[in-house]
């Protein structure tokens, strides 16, 4: 079949048959999917603008993840160049159209076509087809103003172009789906789709190279001198030598600076992800100088490993070619093996400094975090302890602290001293059989010592390395491992499933939520804070749940939304279990405000405090019933007062919210979900009785059905 091959729509995919290009676009993006199918969408999605929902749902099933993307018109053209594997939506398409975008360049791109094969098309051709919508009403003006001002014919496609890059500069174009790994993923397999191996290669590569010309040209100009004809040819090849390796080492510098930002994206987007997967029992009894110690191990891994690493494969090297220089040179193989028994020595000896490193890292973590929590608990501590117990402890962790610190300190003069002032000296002792022997040459002298100073730099570096930076990072990893662990967790939907989306629209009177029989615990051998729990919720009931405090009252709130599992019994959301639904849909569907103490303000604008629930970057209509629902809560006064109004900077170090601010902030939060269960967890106890009022109403309002949770 022959394909007209500058018309996009011809290689596009119905949404009918949307399940088959993402599956085929994930294998052939190097995306590995988990499995070979997934559930057709529904013809109704299209209708209901559940397109972008549905899309996230089946990449997630195949163990891979995306997002729906908008670009600016003016970045659009750079986008395709690197957006691939991707999927993207033909504007005004009925029903919707979608083009399979595999790889790009400058020039073009290459498409999965519905019959399964590649095919390559100009980048302006797909660019222009996917714009279109945009660009057609300002086509015929531009054309008319470009023929008035007799615009030469070479030049009009630039002159077009530029107006539409001006007039279109504000213009954003979304429905663009990214396919990329999950950062739970196998994080080796993130790092060879981002190229990392093959950087890394080429890095050794260079590197090697670098080192290989290093040698031969001092092996050439030595070589000269030794047989008296120092020629100027002879010179100028030592010259273009070492001028060889100028080209190489910036080659090796670029490469090493891509490697590092690449796997320190990867590595902070995987602890980000980690972070937000662990539970909340894992992180509520760590005080704050844990936490805070944590974010600094973090940054400590990303520069540390990088740095340190690098430079302790590159001392390696270094060691390989001073061993083979060693067994050219006068003391032959002895004096080679001679280094290697140093170089397992010196491996000793790191070993026992990196035990004390350990334990005064440790050391100070635990000041620091006393200190932190003493810095946080001053208050308390001034009111409820005796003024001469204060400062209990804390002179005998300094001390000991202080005594750890000098055992590290003689551990690292010892490693020094034995990696390399004590190769110097062993170094040239080798030598000596050489000289007893009496046959050995000037020439094979000056190769040995050039072997010694070789071996002893490295030696240096590699040490330098591993202390200062390797094995700081390897300790810090100890405590973000945990994190790290955490993000590979498999979610609730087992493999084999496939998810549902229950129906946002639930009849009055249909449950939409059923529990029986649950029963949790905190503790595997505690009492049950819920015991054969019984509860049903139907569509359009609103309802108040009293009780006394440590009632377990918010704790089924966790529950019901997911946050927590039971320990025994049955929970059904519109007919279907947790794991049927998977994690992400149920908490779709069944929305919380938790408690004051466990709510936040993140420091950012306050539109994005609205909605962090919802699809981000917002769209108009997002940004105007947020607006319109923060009025209707009474916040309309303080969007007034701050100068920004909704883009305001909220939090520790913005625009400070009262308790009834937040707690109306807290409120509009879940509603703008929309979800089909609202659960408020004493979310009305910081409001006045005026306001307290004007919430309960636009909570019923906004709010078909409710569960409010209260103090009697």
């Amino acid at each position: 079949m022959r394909w007209p091959m500058n018309d996009v729509t011809t290689f596009s995919w119905p949404i009918s048959r949307l399940n088959e290009a993402i599956v085929a676009l994930a294998d052939r993006g190097g995306l590995s999917p988990q499995q070979e199918t997934i559930p057709k969408p529904d013809a109704q999605i299209a209708e209901e603008d559940g397109v972008a929902h549905w899309v996230e749902t089946a990449v997630s099933l195949l163990g891979i993840e995306t997002q729906s993307t908008t670009i600016e018109y003016v970045e659009f053209a750079s986008f395709l160049q690197t957006a691939g594997p991707a999927l993207l939506q033909l504007p005004e398409s009925t029903p919707p159209q979608f083009i399979a975008l595999v790889s790009g360049n400058s020039e073009k791109l290459t498409l999965l076509g519905p019959d399964f094969t590649t095919h390559q098309l100009p980048l302006e051709a797909v660019r222009a087809g996917l714009c279109k919508a945009l660009e057609a009403p300002l086509l015929p003006e531009t054309d008319e103003l470009l023929a008035a001002v007799g615009t030469p014919k070479r030049r009009y496609a630039q002159a077009r172009t530029a107006i539409l890059r001006e007039r279109l500069a504000q213009a954003r174009i979304g429905n663009c789906w990214v396919l990329e790994h999950a950062p739970g993923s196998s994080f080796g397999k993130q790092l060879r789709h981002a190229g990392v191996l093959r950087y890394f290669l080429s890095f050794i590569t260079a590197f090697t190279l670098q080192q290989l010309l290093y040698v031969l040209s001092w092996w050439l100009i030595g070589r000269a001198v030794f047989q008296g004809r120092v020629e100027t040819s002879w010179l100028l090849a030592w010259a273009l030598l070492l001028l060889t390796l100028i080209p190489l080492r910036l080659l090796g510098t670029w490469l090493q600076g891509i490697t590092a930002v690449t796997v320190g994206g990867l590595l902070q987007k995987r602890l980000l992800y980690g972070a937000l997967r662990l539970e909340p029992d894992e992180i509520r009894h760590m005080g704050t100088g844990q936490l805070m110690g944590r974010i600094f191990e973090a940054e400590s891994v990303e520069s540390l490993s990088l740095a340190g690493g690098v430079r302790g494969l590159t001392a390696l090297i270094e060691l390989i070619f001073a061993v083979w220089i060693l067994s050219v040179g006068a003391g032959g193989l002895w004096h080679a093996g001679l280094l290697l028994f140093w170089v397992g020595l010196t491996s000793v000896f790191l070993y026992l400094f990196y035990q004390r490193r350990r334990e005064w890292t440790h050391g100070r973590r635990n000041l620091t975090h006393d200190l932190v929590e003493g810095m946080v608990g001053h208050r308390t501590r001034l009111m409820q302890t005796a003024p001469h117990q204060w400062h209990d402890g804390e002179d005998g962790a300094l001390t000991s602290y202080i005594g750890t610190s000098g055992e590290t300190d003689r551990a690292a003069a010892q490693l020094e001293v034995v990696a390399s002032r004590g190769w110097m000296v062993v170094g040239l002792l080798g030598l000596l059989p050489a000289f007893a022997a009496g046959n050995a040459n000037p020439a094979a002298i000056a190769i040995s010592i050039g072997g010694v100073l070789s071996a002893n730099l490295a030696l240096v570096k590699l040490t330098g390395g591993l202390i200062n930076q390797l094995l700081a990072a390897i300790i810090a990893w100890e405590q973000i491992a945990p994190i790290f662990k955490a993000a590979a967790r498999p979610q609730s939907l087992s493999e084999g499933e496939t998810a549902v989306s229950p129906s946002h629209s639930p009849s009055p009177g249909n449950p939409i939520l059923q529990a029986h029989n649950v029963t949790f615990r905190y503790q595997a051998n505690g009492e049950p804070v819920l015991h054969q729990c019984q509860l049903e919720i139907k569509a359009g009931e609103q309802i108040l749940l009293e009780g006394a405090s440590g009632g377990g009252k918010s704790t089924l709130a966790a529950i019901l939304t997911g946050l927590r599992n039971p320990d025994s019994g049955l929970l059904l959301l519109h007919g279907f279990d947790r794991r049927t639904l998977s994690d992400a849909e149920w908490r779709r569907h069944a929305v919380s405000s938790p408690q004051f103490h466990e709510n936040h303000v993140v420091s950012n604008t306050f539109l994005f405090n609205l909605l962090m629930g919802c699809q981000w970057p917002p769209r108009l209509e997002d940004v105007q019933a947020a607006e319109a629902l923060c009025v209707q809560l009474g916040l309309g006064d303080l969007l007034t007062r701050m100068p920004a109004g909704l883009l305001q900077m909220v939090g520790e170090t913005g625009w400070q919210l009262s308790h009834g601010e937040r707690s109306r902030l807290f409120i509009a939060r879940a509603l703008l979900q929309k979800a089909d269960l609202i659960i408020l967890d004493e979310s009305l106890a910081a409001l006045d009785p005026i306001n307290l009022l004007q919430v309960i109403d636009c909570v019923q309002e906004q709010a078909s059905t409710l569960l409010l949770i209260a103090h009697p």
